[in-house]
């Protein structure tokens, strides 16, 4: 059951809200975050240095590569490729597309998109807590077209172009698997812990992935479950919501004051893969092989 903060006027689950608060009433009643959450705790979210960019208009990617992708989900292959523009020019990129083709993919490329964006908002609250002495950093990919004169299987053609993140390993999953075994996977679960503490109770940022540099960790893909399941096929709800906090135990980087909700259950069994609630969809056969593939900057819309 959902109700109307006094406060800040989100439409919250029953878990925002101390059983005191709760007991107030429709109209009355204030989450924890409008509560306990003074400024020291949930900073305000400013687009300030979270962010990792392209910064540039082009790149190429090898038709070979695409071909034989060293990555591939369910849905997604994942390609290396180059900037051949901009301030990364000659820098290494990778190219992200579905595996059913831009019809499909136009839905995914757009919630890909928002995931990114509000993992954005709370990176940049993160960085500003100061929780650690280092930067959080969110890879933000754009969709790039693929240009006119390419081979006629990719003409036109939409890609996710971000850039290449060395030394790539996994944090945590959507499902509540976690690998704390080293000190950023311990902060990585207190990112997690954080992002619900700031939504007030509606949403978890996850399947959080990257690399780890000498100043900061890059991270790429992540995953918003949320009480709506609004950011697509890897978002797991309520249910994914808490499987997370049925597995999560606070470790130095949390705060004992943040929100957390009230008995989470096990939903999903902790994987280290990214779990899909599954569409049925058609795939293509592979591309006869051309040299490379040019995409340029056209975000899609």
């Amino acid at each position: 059951m959902s109700r109307e903060c006094a406060a800040c006027y989100r439409n919250l689950p029953r878990t925002s809200y101390t059983a005191k608060q709760y007991s107030k009433g429709a109209g009355v009643s204030r989450c924890t975050v409008c509560v306990y959450g003074h400024s020291s705790d949930v900073p305000p979210s400013r687009q300030s240095g979270g962010g990792r960019f392209n910064n540039a208009s082009s790149a190429s990617i090898p038709i070979s590569a695409l071909e034989r992708p060293f990555a591939q989900g369910a849905f997604r292959w994942v390609a290396k490729g180059s900037y051949n523009s901009g301030l990364r020019c000659g820098q290494a990129c990778v190219a992200k597309w579905f595996k059913t083709g831009a019809v499909f993919s136009k839905d995914y490329f757009a919630l890909d998109i928002k995931a990114v964006d509000k993992a954005l908002e709370i990176v940049n609250a993160f960085n500003e807590l100061g929780v650690v002495n280092k930067v959080v950093k969110i890879n933000v990919p754009e969709v790039w077209r693929s240009a006119s004169g390419s081979h006629a299987e990719w003409a036109g053609q939409n890609l996710l172009i971000e850039p290449f993140i060395q030394n790539y390993q996994k944090f945590n999953s959507n499902t509540g698997w976690s690998d704390e075994s080293e000190v950023w996977g311990m902060v990585m679960q207190a990112l997690s812990y954080f992002s619900y503490h700031l939504s007030g109770g509606y949403s978890v940022l996850c399947d959080l992935q990257g690399g780890i540099y000498q100043q900061e960790v890059v991270l790429s893909d992540p995953v918003i479950l949320s009480q709506t399941r609004q950011y697509g096929v890897t978002d797991l709800g309520p249910n994914g919501i808490s499987s997370f906090f049925a597995q999560h135990v606070c470790n130095r980087f949390c705060r004992p004051h943040w929100t957390l909700p009230v008995n989470p259950m096990l939903h999903f069994r902790p994987v280290p893969g990214t779990t899909m609630i599954r569409r049925s969809v058609p795939t293509k056969a592979s591309r006869p092989y051309v040299e490379s593939l040019f995409v340029s900057s056209r975000v899609f819309s």
